[in-house]
């Protein structure tokens, strides 16, 4: 890590109460509106060369393979010149000139500082005090204070609760980013709204298919395909070799290799995850290497249509939301027919068919009622690999390493 070429993503202590997320991956790999916030920030900063990228978060993760988003473990010394983020931040797109300017020490959010430029050698460990300990102890470089237009996550839900407001920035940032063309007419499919459709080259809109952008942007990446008899519906991010059919899908962020049938709402897809079958998914986020068995739905709306509780690692809480499905953490499965109720958390590498399970179901749940069984690691090792080859990825040794520590980790959730 070369100085001043390097960015470094905190998890604070909110951020490390994420469930089920932050149990195997750091924030700043995890998608919020189109992007990850790495790559949120890299648009935001606009380096002439990619900034190497590290994390400081659960000592779990510290084996997080680097080859999954190109982010790794931050060194013991973080040198002079690094900018150090707090990984809740997340600046609006397209973010002001002012953002990128060399001379800046300090950005700011609101009235919180979001990152800083270090001024001096500083331990990883110092990193963990967050970044006011550092501007106290005199560790932020000298220079201006840029003031961005952003938004904070406070808790877990808020990365369905800001789907509506960072897509359609993303949207239009990365369009530009990649000088992709808008949409031509004809094709046989039809047009509603007067945002505009950007699509990769290689992106297929089939006939017969609906684009409504009456409230937003829609742009579909490399390879991405929208099938007949579809209503797409913006702002929505479509990623690369992913698809969407049969049934109207809105307000959703689709990671890469992702595969959507059947009714969506206001959901994001971190990547590699399939909704193969009917059923529907409204206010929830998907995990990596996800899969939803057919028929499974998510409820996103209390009868009494009041705000939704929700299990987190510091007791239920009221979320505010009057709309939350559910959180499916990373290579969490269900079974076929499941129902969720409403503020949902099936934990990472859960394996559950039961027909409703609780409001809370652990990591490397196993079985078919609760109270479960835990997914055996070798078992939960021999299905990720068969499920990574079918999108030509492997578990290698490092991936192999990883989610040993981190079922170890949660081990305890059964006793």
């Amino acid at each position: 890590m070369s100085d001043g070429r390097a960015i470094v993503f905190v998890d604070d202590a909110i951020a490390a109460g994420f469930a089920p997320f932050a149990a195997t991956r750091p924030l700043c790999s995890m998608r919020a509106g189109a992007l990850s916030g790495m790559g949120r920030w890299q648009l935001a900063l606009r380096p002439t060369t990619p900034l190497a990228r590290h994390f400081v978060a659960a000592d779990a993760l510290v084996d997080f393979p680097a080859r999954w988003h190109g982010v790794t473990a931050a060194p013991a010394i973080v040198p002079a010149g690094t900018i150090v983020v707090n990984a809740r931040a997340l600046p609006l797109l397209p973010a002001a000139a002012s953002a990128a300017s060399p001379t800046v020490a300090m950005w700011q959010i609101g009235d919180a500082i979001a990152a800083v430029r270090l001024g001096m050698d500083v331990s990883r460990e110092q990193l963990r005090d967050g970044l006011d300990a550092l501007v106290q102890h005199g560790a932020v470089g000298t220079g201006a204070i840029a003031r961005l237009e952003g938004v904070w996550l406070t808790a877990v839900w808020d990365l369905v609760a800001t789907l509506p407001t960072l897509l359609p920035g993303d949207i239009t940032a990365l369009a530009l980013t990649l000088g992709l063309t808008e949409l031509a007419p004809g094709g046989g499919h039809h047009r509603t709204g007067e945002h505009p459709v950007w699509v990769h080259p290689t992106a297929i809109v089939e006939p017969s298919c609906l684009l409504d952008t009456s409230a937003g942007p829609i742009l579909l990446e490399q390879d991405a395909r929208v099938q007949a008899f579809t209503r797409l519906v913006g702002p929505a991010y479509i990623g690369p070799h992913s698809s969407v059919t049969t049934d109207r899908v809105a307000v959703v962020s689709l990671g890469p290799y992702c595969k959507v049938h059947g009714e969506m709402s206001n959901t994001l897809l971190a990547g590699y995850s399939n909704k193969g079958h009917d059923g529907f998914v409204g206010h929830s986020v998907l995990g990596e290497w996800v899969n939803l068995g057919a028929g499974t739905i998510t409820s996103n709306l209390k009868n009494t249509y009041g705000t939704v509780s929700l299990w987190t690692p510091d007791g239920v809480r009221d979320t505010g939301q009057q709309f939350l499905g559910t959180l499916f953490g990373d290579h969490a499965k269900t079974g076929i027919g499941l129902r969720l109720t409403t503020g949902c958390v099936i934990g990472a590498g859960a394996n559950c068919f039961d027909a409703m399970p609780p409001k809370m179901v652990p990591p490397f749940a196993w079985g078919s009622g609760a109270p479960y069984g835990a997914h055996a690691l070798e078992k939960f090792l021999e299905t990720a690999s068969r499920m990574m080859a079918r999108r030509g990825q492997s578990l290698d040794a490092d991936g192999v390493r990883h989610w040993t520590r981190v079922h170890a980790a949660n081990a305890r959730a059964h006793g």
